[in-house]
């Protein structure tokens, strides 16, 4: 039982594990992908009459006056309008849209750092143009220096990654998502969060 009074029980031989963070599939009433929200949300959607169930857990989840199956996957019953999403500026998506390499000597590796092309020292901004993945040895060797100081040359050219059609989803699951929602999300690719072998 949580917080909320809701207890879960397994059915039959189900593998599954219930907690108030539980992955549920959001849909837009149009079954576009949104997001994942945790049961708890997704529970308190159903019951106030915004969403549906299209998929659910070989579980019942209980309070205490009904039981029911939890849920999988939800569709919202209005359109919601969202902005197109943008990628989180942030270390671990510095580092994947750099493909875990070094900028300035092309090593693939997982100890890896951020280096900012223009130094902070020069006013150097904190963003994707500015911002690029290196090695120890690689950033050690600018330090606050210029790229011209440091005689260092960059294997590309930094920009802003475009967001995947999945990256709401991307961000909140670091894992295989369930089997039950790749009819709704077709060609879905987990983030690789670490070097290609």
């Amino acid at each position: 039982m949580d917080d909320t009074g809701v207890v879960y029980h397994q059915n039959g031989n189900g593998h599954h594990r219930l907690n108030g963070h539980h992955p549920v599939l959001v849909l837009n009433s149009n079954y576009e992908p949104l997001n994942v929200c945790n049961i708890r949300r997704a529970i308190v959607l159903v019951l106030n009459g915004k969403a549906e169930v299209l998929e659910e857990y070989d579980v019942m989840i209980s309070s205490a006056s009904d039981a029911f199956d939890a849920p999988s996957v939800i569709r919202l019953v209005y359109m919601i309008k969202r902005p197109y999403p943008r990628v989180k500026l942030c270390r671990r998506e510095i580092f994947i849209r750099d493909n875990f390499t070094c900028q300035y000597c092309g090593i693939q590796t997982r100890d890896l750092t951020i280096d900012h092309i223009i130094p902070r020292s020069k006013n150097g901004p904190h963003t994707w143009e500015n911002l690029v993945s290196a090695c120890k040895q690689c950033n050690h060797r600018k330090g606050g220096k210029t790229l011209e100081e440091a005689r260092l040359k960059l294997a590309t050219t930094p920009r802003e990654p475009r967001a995947s059609r999945y990256y709401p989803i991307q961000r909140a699951l670091n894992r295989q998502v369930n089997g039950d929602w790749l009819k709704f999300i077709p060609d879905y690719e987990p983030t690789i969060d670490s070097p290609r072998s």
